[in-house]
């Protein structure tokens, strides 16, 4: 059955349930040609470390991650091997050795391998088999996703919501490419060594500077404004849902056109020179831009011969290195939390520009010149590699006569490019078209972005007691990891075992099931799981005062600071954020609950001031925004900052209502900071007030940016409070 939305476009329903899932063609994905370009060169050469996608929702980032397995060359592996061992190198130190000499070999499909977010730490690594030791006696391993991943690919959906125990596993195992076990009386190292792509809406929060620095790559990506493309993304998927089968398999020939140009350059990666004059155009590149460390310069390098190989080059030009930067730099570079990633093409140019004259007597062939350019590539070379000289592949831009609208061309020896004429490497630097950012585009914000000063720093709050809440940096909770501090009864499968409770809780029946001598007789009932005490991320609700009065003296400016210290604070301890501003007649919710602290500076750049203080709505305000939060996420517990001079002028009896308020908030059982935006000489202390009416702790303005960031203040009703 199938609807009709206009005359030629039909749009069936998929006719099998099952087919629905079936993968999506990688050369079918339109646009996107950086990311496609990225995740080809790591494709070529694994060694470059992975690739971050960042974009927008709908983009086409996960579709594209999950067709990259298929053009993947095989794997052979040593036969029965769980950890995937190279029979031309098995690992000596492989949990299921050692292998033979000549061990039997099988081959396989590269594995794709998917992290979720909410995964448990033992089903990541691996941990003891359970079951094989309460049954059987023994104690034998468990493989996680680590080991299945080794020699594939492990993609990681919303990288940036990854608890950060897993994100500090994942780093464990980039860094060393090896997965070291060592819990429940398990000790087990195994190799795992694996392309790591992720993706991730920036919307939703940024990525741990450790982590993200061990991404290779980055790539940007937003969907085209071209009606003409987004008609061909629509069909294209369309035709994909009411027949799987059949789309891939009229896609099937471009597919193994890329796998074949993917192996080839495998093939001719250790063939490839990276000459003096290109190593040292890297080192110009990474020190213009001010990076840290020494991966960057690194990584770029490797990028670069990957992208030769891609081209069919024996040699590295400058336009590999320059495609290479792009890729490799923009999130490496030194910059505030509240920045935006990204690149100044202009720069770049200037410092290749650079990098070449003070090596003036480096051969022509190094630079690119053997093919006609000035470091770049002709209009016939490969699809991922340079453009033209007017950015297409004839002389409109568009693909050749004869060709199909909706389907990508060969252009013989070097691959395919889109249907809308572009190479996939098109430069950013390059105009888009007429309103509209190219698919390479980086989007870029006009809206202003607020920085806290340079060297300026919060001290920490925290809500008081233990909570149950998601891992973070900031208040105490029991969590998977951190500190042992008891055992207890597993609720369903049991999390991290809890040895010597186990064997409390066994001893007792050892004679009642008839063990005289041996190994000691366990049952399920026996298991102990531990409790872990570590670090929850909360929800910091900032409730700012933007009155009249609040602008005043300069008053304001001083209070974004100190906010934006805090917001850095939030970032750095991967807490959910919330703002809340009032003045005028009324409160407004500026930024409902999110991980995006990037969201929230911006919006706080943009806040005006004025007008009387209806500091009631601003308090109720916020009793609401925690009531629904608390319905979504109820784990997370909150912590409220209200950042006023507690006056407050809107409405018949403001002062009795702002009090009947604060009692509501209180009434939430959200522990509370005030922060007292009062100055001057003649003070009213209706801040401190105000303090005391929620329970609060109060602190003075000036105090909650000069204390060092280790200070702790407890917050809420734990404090001592200095009230009146």
């Amino acid at each position: 059955m199938s609807t009709t939305s206009e005359p030629g476009l039909r749009v069936p329903r998929p006719t099998r349930p099952e087919a629905v899932g079936a993968g999506y063609p990688f050369s079918a994905v339109l646009g996107m040609a950086d990311m496609r370009l990225a995740l080809l060169l790591n494709a070529v050469n694994p060694a470059i470390g992975g690739v971050l996608v960042r974009g927008e929702k709908g983009t086409a980032k996960s579709t594209a991650v999950r067709a990259l397995a298929a053009l993947l060359p095989p794997v052979d592996r040593v036969a029965g091997c769980r950890f995937a061992c190279d029979p031309d190198a098995p690992d000596p130190r492989c949990p299921d050795g050692p292998h033979p000499a000549v061990p039997a070999a099988e081959r396989r499909p590269a594995a794709l391998v998917e992290l979720p977010v909410g995964a448990a730490e033992d089903r990541v690594v691996g941990s003891l088999d359970l079951e094989r030791a309460l049954a059987d006696g023994v104690r034998a391993y468990e493989p996680g996703l680590l080991a299945a991943a080794h020699r594939g690919v492990l993609y990681v959906d919303e990288v940036n919501l990854l608890h950060d125990h897993l994100v500090d596993l994942l780093l464990d195992a980039a860094a060393m490419g090896r997965c070291h076990v060592e819990r429940e009386g398990v000790s087990v190292s195994h190799a795992a060594r694996f392309l790591l792509v992720g993706t991730m809406n920036p919307e939703e929060g940024e990525l741990r500077p450790q982590l993200l620095d061990r991404f290779g790559l980055t790539v940007e990506v937003v969907a085209s404004r071209d009606p003409a493309v987004r008609v061909e993304v629509v069909r294209r998927r369309l035709d994909a849902d009411a027949d799987p089968a059949g789309f891939a398999a009229r896609w099937a020939g471009e597919d193994a056109a890329v796998a074949r140009q993917v192996a080839d350059a495998r093939a001719r990666l250790d063939q490839v020179v990276l000459t003096d004059a290109a190593l040292r155009q890297i080192a110009e590149v990474c020190a213009a831009f001010d990076v840290d460390g020494m991966r960057a310069d690194i990584v770029t390098a490797r990028a670069a011969v990957a992208h030769a190989a891609w081209q069919g080059r024996d040699r590295v030009t400058a336009d590999d290195v320059r495609v290479a930067a792009r890729l490799a730099l923009p999130h490496r570079r030194r910059r505030d939390p509240f920045d935006t990633p990204g690149l100044d093409e202009q720069r770049l140019d200037e410092a290749l520009d650079r990098a070449q004259d003070e090596h003036l007597g480096c051969p022509d062939d190094d630079t690119g010149a053997d093919d006609g350019s000035d470091g770049g590539t002709g209009p016939d070379d490969g699809p991922d590699g340079g453009t033209g000289p007017d950015g297409g592949t004839g002389p409109d831009g568009g693909p050749d006569g004869g060709a199909p609208a909706d389907a990508p061309r060969s252009d013989g020896d070097t691959g395919f490019v889109d249907p809308t004429g572009r190479a996939p490497d098109q430069s950013t630097a390059q105009p888009p078209e007429p309103g509209s950012p190219g698919p390479d585009d980086s989007p870029r914000d006009p809206r202003p972005v607020a920085a806290p000063q340079h060297g300026l720093r919060a001290r920490l709050f925290t809500a008081p007691g233990i909570g149950e809440g998601v891992p973070g940096r900031r208040s105490r909770a029991r969590t998977g990891r951190g500190r042992t501090t008891g055992a207890r009864v597993p609720a369903n499968r049991p999390g991290a075992l809890h040895l010597p409770a186990t064997v409390r809780a066994a001893a007792p029946h050892q004679v009642a099931r008839g063990r005289a001598k041996g190994p000691l007789r366990l049952r399920p009932i026996d298991v102990r799981e531990a409790v872990r005490e570590g670090r929850e991320g909360n929800l910091v609700l900032f409730v700012v005062d933007a009155s009249g009065s609040m602008g005043a003296r300069h008053r304001m400016s001083a209070v974004k600071g100190a906010v934006l210290a805090l917001l850095t604070d939030a970032y750095q301890r991967r807490d959910k954020v919330a703002v809340v501003a009032f003045r005028g007649a009324g409160a407004q919710v500026l930024l409902p609950a999110t991980a995006s602290v990037l969201a929230a500076s911006t919006r706080l750049a943009e806040l005006p001031t004025g007008g009387r203080t209806p500091l009631a709505e601003g308090l109720l305000a916020a009793a609401e925004l925690l009531r629904v939060e608390r319905l979504r996420d109820p784990r997370r517990r909150p912590l409220t900052l209200v950042v006023t001079d507690g006056r407050a002028t809107a409405g018949a009896d403001p002062l009795p209502r702002a009090a009947r308020a604060a009692a509501v908030l209180r009434a939430t059982g959200a522990p509370c900071v005030v922060v007292d935006c009062e100055s001057g000489p003649v003070r009213l202390d209706l801040a401190r007030r105000l303090a005391n009416q929620l329970a609060a702790a109060h602190h003075p303005l000036p105090t909650v940016t000069t204390t060092p960031l280790a200070a702790l203040a407890t917050a809420g009703f734990g404090a001592q409070r200095s009230v009146v």
